[in-house]
């Protein structure tokens, strides 16, 4: 008798189960209602991260709205399981969310807001579904299981507050306060590795319409006060932003000697990128270098609008952010492992608009921590010296310090590099002013406590010198940017404040003579910077100066008029028309008639041949025949406002939301 059992071919390839059970729930074609047991046995499995994902990821925006039956389904039935606290179904059903939520909010919709309620629960059930998904996941955040449950809970929710940015379901999220939950998984966690993730979240739902509406986690950040918590996220951000600064060293080493470079690369996956995990004789061309720095940092960076907001709203966190100390000889503090990721991003900050954005996100961050006069102390105190490793992947260098140094000086190679890599005719205007600004901040301060420090200052001059002849230069590409007018403007009163007040904060003559002799050197560009950007007083009487004084370090608190900049721009060129007088031959060739020729003629050559010291043994003298009353008002500044870069920080945080999305996903 034959056998009613026939032999199927044995399949190329076997297909997992739950991967047939993803293929039957999202058939376009012919959908049958899944019953109670093939849910059961959905959750059941192991879900399929990178198969769910392709199978979504296929589906058109209008094919997904059409699935609405069993989006919503998947929705609802997934909520229902993660809440079951019954393991492993609910740490399955949180995956599962994650997955399907990045890859369905991130479609682009005719109608964003409607058509994502569409998907995940309908018009009629919205407020329900989502109030229910919020409060089980800050049930599970809070009182989890397990560590790795409640992480993922976090993942969820970055998953949904990425994907919904644009349309109104993450206000759930300000309606039910994720704040003590969050910060309870913090104090809980054992490394501060573990902080990347809620304080990551924390970020995405402060940034959440913070213009439009009060914030609740923006007050949250404003009032916390749990040092201990504190400390895990300021170690946690430095960790972070080490990693990436070595995303940055994988492409191309320029580890000073003695430096060690694997650290932190294993927290992003990036070990396989380390130097020694390849051949060091084949670095990437430059072309392929050129792509990979592009893509640079790496996702990760989200955290930095975090970083920004908690330091914005809480000085107590860039209190502890920066007095941080490294917790072995060999690591870096958290501080320093900010400054350096900030150096590898602003010397490539012009490679690609995203990178910008994350630089910019730094700038502001440091723009911030200077203009509190206790942060500021900090940065400039000898006990609060560390080591920082700079970015040293384009000429020219600057002098390399080794062994600890004090922040500030750091912070001032940094902001050179800045001003000496991004220079291009679609110039970064802002960038530019945000360094300009850090400059005056940091330098008033150390005038005004009369702190000298030691620094290759010359460096400095020649960095604000080089962006006024460049300025000079391209003048007609920049005059459009309606910020250009503030970053001339700042440039002009910084150099002023540094030829005025430079005794009260330069740790020798040599650095105060050099800055004059630099003065020198650039005065017709000076007086062509003047014309080109039309300094003009509003008052005849504006920038009149008829007292006879040495320049001296007094500093004003405020503006004596609104026309310092003149007033500052006229100091410049008549301190450098005093010692060019005293130093070099006027050329005969130059036309007197010429604007400007007889304030600051083009220098020829010196009177004879001057040794250095000499040269500024007569710059001395100069000083008590310097008939220039410095202006008052160089040493004042407008504080930091949000709302005045409120187009700025809107535009990096969609690209932090972006890159959370992607995280998850």
């Amino acid at each position: 008798m034959e056998s009613p059992l026939t032999q199927q071919s044995r399949p190329e390839t076997f297909k997992p189960k739950i991967v047939q059970l993803y293929e039957n729930l999202f058939n376009t074609t012919d959908y049958a209602e899944p019953s109670e047991g093939f849910w059961r046995e959905f959750f059941l499995l192991p879900p399929d991260r990178s198969r769910l994902n392709a199978i979504l990821d296929q589906l058109s925006p209008d094919e997904t709205l059409n699935l609405q039956t069993q989006t919503q389904q998947l929705f609802t039935r997934a909520i229902r399981e993660a809440a079951s606290a019954s393991s492993p179904i609910d740490s399955y059903a949180l995956e599962t969310l994650t997955v399907f939520l990045a890859c369905v909010l991130k479609k682009k919709y005719t109608n964003p807001s409607a058509d994502v309620i569409t998907v995940l629960a309908g018009l009629d059930h919205v407020d329900h579904a989502i109030s229910n998904f919020v409060a089980v996941l800050d049930g599970i955040i809070r009182n989890g299981s397990s560590y790795d449950l409640r992480l993922k809970a976090i993942r969820t929710a970055i998953a949904m507050t990425g994907g919904a940015y644009k349309t109104s379901l993450v206000s759930y999220f300000t309606h039910r306060d994720l704040f003590p939950s969050l910060m309870k998984f913090v104090q809980e966690s054992d490394t501060p590795i573990q902080v990347f993730e809620p304080f990551l979240l924390l970020g995405l739902l402060a940034n959440y319409n913070k213009f439009e509406f009060q914030n609740p986690y923006q007050l949250r950040l404003d009032d916390f006060v749990n040092e201990s918590s504190i400390q895990k996220i300021a170690k946690g951000v430095g960790l972070s932003c080490g990693a990436l600064r070595n995303g940055y060293v994988a492409v191309q080493d320029d580890s000073p000697e003695g430096w060690s470079l694997i650290g932190t690369l294993i927290y992003f996956g990036l070990g396989v990128l380390a130097p020694g995990k390849k051949d060091k004789s084949s670095p990437p061309a430059v072309e392929e270098a050129k792509d990979l720095f592009a893509a640079l940092p790496a996702q990760q960076a989200t955290l930095l609008l975090a970083t920004y907001d908690f330091i914005h709203a809480n000085k107590l966190f860039g209190y502890h952010l920066i007095s941080a100390a490294p917790e072995k000889d060999n690591e870096e503090s958290p501080f320093a492992s900010f400054l350096s990721l900030a150096s590898y991003l602003l010397q490539h900050a012009y490679r690609s608009p995203r990178g910008a954005h994350y630089a910019e996100l730094n700038l502001l961050t440091m723009r911030i921590l200077t203009e509190d006069s206790n942060l500021c102390k900090q940065l400039c105190s000898e006990e609060s010296k560390r080591k920082v490793r700079l970015c040293r992947q384009r000429q020219p260098y600057l002098p390399l310090v080794a062994g600890d140094r004090v922040l500030a000086t750091a912070i001032f190679d940094i902001l050179i590099d800045t001003l000496s890599h991004n220079l291009k005719r679609r110039l970064d205007v802002n960038l530019y002013s945000h360094c300009i600004a850090i400059f005056l901040r940091l330098l008033t301060y150390l005038s005004m406590n009369k702190i000298r420090l030691t620094y290759h200052w010359s460096e400095l001059w020649r960095a604000l010198l080089s962006l006024m002849r460049f300025l000079t230069t391209y003048a007609p590409d920049l005059t459009s940017n309606p910020h250009t007018t503030t970053l001339t403007t700042t440039l002009v009163t910084l150099i002023a404040f540094c030829v005025s007040a430079g005794d009260t904060f330069l740790p020798d003559p040599t650095s105060y003579d050099d800055l004059f002799y630099k003065l020198v050197e650039t005065g017709p560009i000076i007086t062509r910077f003047r014309d080109v950007y039309n300094f003009k007083p509003s008052s005849p009487s504006s920038s009149s100066f008829t007292t006879a004084t040495k320049v001296t370090g007094i500093i004003p608190a405020e503006p004596a008029n609104k026309d310092v900049h003149v007033a500052a721009i006229d100091t410049l060129i008549a301190v450098s028309s005093h010692f060019y007088t005293l130093l070099f031959v006027p050329d005969k060739n130059v036309d007197a008639k010429q604007p400007g020729a007889e304030a600051a003629p083009v220098p020829a050559n010196l009177k004879k041949n001057l040794s250095p010291r000499e040269v500024h043994k007569i710059i001395k003298q100069g000083y008590e025949t310097l008939s220039i009353q410095p202006p008052e008002g160089l040493s004042a500044w407008t504080r930091y406002r949000e709302a005045d870069w409120k187009t700025e920080l809107k535009r990096a945080a969609r690209c932090a939301v972006d890159d959370a999305r992607v995280l998850v996903a």
